[in-house]
């Protein structure tokens, strides 16, 4: 029995979905399931191996689309500088670097190599140019040996892509792609592929599933059809991540899905099972399937992610603290907790304000604090690992108006941090007991930046003032209990078991 879990990309700074998807790897692996993690995109500017292990998977997990139909494995890059010059059967005349490239020039044969290199301080070779007599004719990529090369030629004054082709470790030919813009055809030995999609089914053929094996779709743009036409006999399983509906198009008759859902939810009929993060996304999921389907597909819900321990039970916290963490992007609203922070210090002179993360909002919300002389107790803190951080602050506040989840609430909660937070759906709703530890601001349409800014600094105002601070941060470890390492390993047994006996 193997789990195949199904996304599209990863990179350096992944979404949700590739940390949900390490939790999952984490999970799995201590339980002793057995999982592969499928990437479907195509990637040129990295090794999928660094991308992967960067959020903790092993290279054995890891499934490329491209190198499944090669005997290749998933590895760091090792071809060095000196490889790729004994390959090339050319007089080197001279060697130039700058930075991460290296040009290597052959001038008896009118020919130029540019070989990009992992970083500055290193030989090793990711990818290499290769131009001759002033047109790039080609491309190799590399990991421990060539893993695919691109073939160019010239055309309207720019290099044209017209194939690529994938190779085996003793450096046979695996397959060929040919290209025309963004349309693809892929030649095997004994079969054709008139698409990408026609591809991954060949993948999902070939993976030879058996009704004991599972495959979750944690993306489907572009992959679903493919895999609901090809999953069986194994069983479907559908990730939520992130909303699931427009909840200003819902009216009594009619609902409008997420596009990134709406396929997979037209075919719920063909999917064994949907996971979503929370309680209540499940169970609205359920009442509007029966309300607008008529059906009530199977729902699990499983959270994201977990707490391996309760921190700060007898920790001496920074009286009238509080932290937030997020990306400093603009749907975070950093802005609004920065507003109300400022007016609630007129009235309580005490409190002081910690911001972590980094982003493109950072240079904004600095000259934000700056322009409101509010230095001395509002600080950004840059990016840093906070498991044991939260513990030395009293209050957690989040802005964000959208948290499927939202981790950095779990990791607050997981220190007995009460919080104060918009009444949206999932996440806030899901740790936040209003009135019992955090309050829950409603949010109104005609609201602006700083009604919402003076009804947080009324709730900050109202709980240093007026809360119990300590029942507070019990209740918070109370709520923390629920989402312990060992319930979500449960949560997912219990899943696997059941998917594996219904036959």
């Amino acid at each position: 029995m193997t789990v195949y879990n199904i996304n599209l990309g990863i990179g350096w700074a992944s979404s949700g979905v590739e940390y949900a998807q390490a939790y999952r790897s984490a999970i799995f692996k201590r339980q002793g399931i057995s999982a592969k993690f499928i990437f479907t995109d195509f990637f040129v500017q990295d090794n999928l191996s660094d991308l992967t292990r960067n959020l903790g998977f092993d290279d054995e997990e890891i499934i490329w689309l491209y190198t499944f139909f090669t005997d290749q494995k998933i590895a760091p890059t090792t071809f060095t500088l000196d490889d790729l010059k004994s390959t090339f059967d050319g007089e080197l005349i001279r060697e130039e670097k700058t930075g991460k490239q290296v040009r290597l020039f052959y001038d008896k044969e009118d020919a130029f190599l540019t070989a990009y290199l992992r970083d500055e301080n290193s030989d090793i070779v990711h990818r290499v140019e290769y131009v001759s007599k002033g047109n790039l004719v080609r491309k190799d990529f590399f990991s421990y040996t060539k893993v695919f090369t691109e073939y160019y030629a010239p055309r309207d004054n720019r290099a044209y892509l017209y194939q690529r082709r994938f190779f085996n470790e003793d450096g046979s030919i695996a397959y060929d792609e040919f290209v025309d813009g963004n349309e693809s055809l892929f030649k095997f030995r004994d079969v054709i592929c008139y698409s990408k999609e026609e591809l991954i089914g060949y993948m999902m053929q070939k993976l030879g599933l058996t009704d004991k094996d599972q495959v979750i779709l944690d993306r489907a743009t572009g992959t679903g059809q493919a895999v609901f036409r090809h999953v069986k006999p194994a069983k479907l399983g559908v990730v939520v991540h992130a909303e699931h509906f427009s909840a200003n198009a819902v009216t009594d008759h009619t609902i409008l899905w997420n596009n990134y859902y709406e396929y997979q939810f037209d075919n719920a009929d063909k999917v064994d099972f949907f996971i979503t993060a929370t309680e209540s996304q499940r169970q609205l999921m359920l009442d509007q399937f029966q309300q607008f389907k008529g059906t009530q597909p199977t729902i699990y819900a499983i959270p994201v992610g977990s707490l391996d321990e309760l921190k700060g039970q007898d920790h001496q916290r920074k009286p009238f603290s509080m932290v937030t963490a997020s990306r400093l992007a603009s749907e975070k609203h950093v802005d609004l907790l920065i507003r109300g922070v400022v007016l609630a210090h007129q009235q309580l002179p005490e409190i002081t304000f910690d911001i972590y993360g980094a982003g493109a909002e950072e240079k904004r919300l600095s000259d934000l604090i700056a322009e409101n002389g509010a230095q001395d107790y509002i600080r950004l803190c840059g990016h840093k690992d906070l498991s044991d951080v939260y513990q030395d602050y009293e209050l957690y506040l989040s802005a964000s108006k959208s948290e499927g989840f939202g981790l950095t609430l779990l990791e607050a909660i997981g220190s007995g941090l009460p919080l104060i937070g918009f009444d949206v759906r999932y996440g806030n709703k899901t740790f936040i007991c209003n009135g019992q530890n955090g309050y829950l601001i409603p949010i109104n349409d005609g609201d602006d930046d700083y009604q919402m800014a003076r009804l947080f600094s009324e709730k900050i105002i109202s709980l240093f003032r007026e809360g119990n601070l300590k029942q507070m941060h019990t209740v918070s470890y109370a709520i923390a209990t629920d989402f312990l390492t060992d319930k979500l390993e449960a949560k997912w047994r219990n899943l696997i078991e059941e998917m594996t006996a219904n036959d």
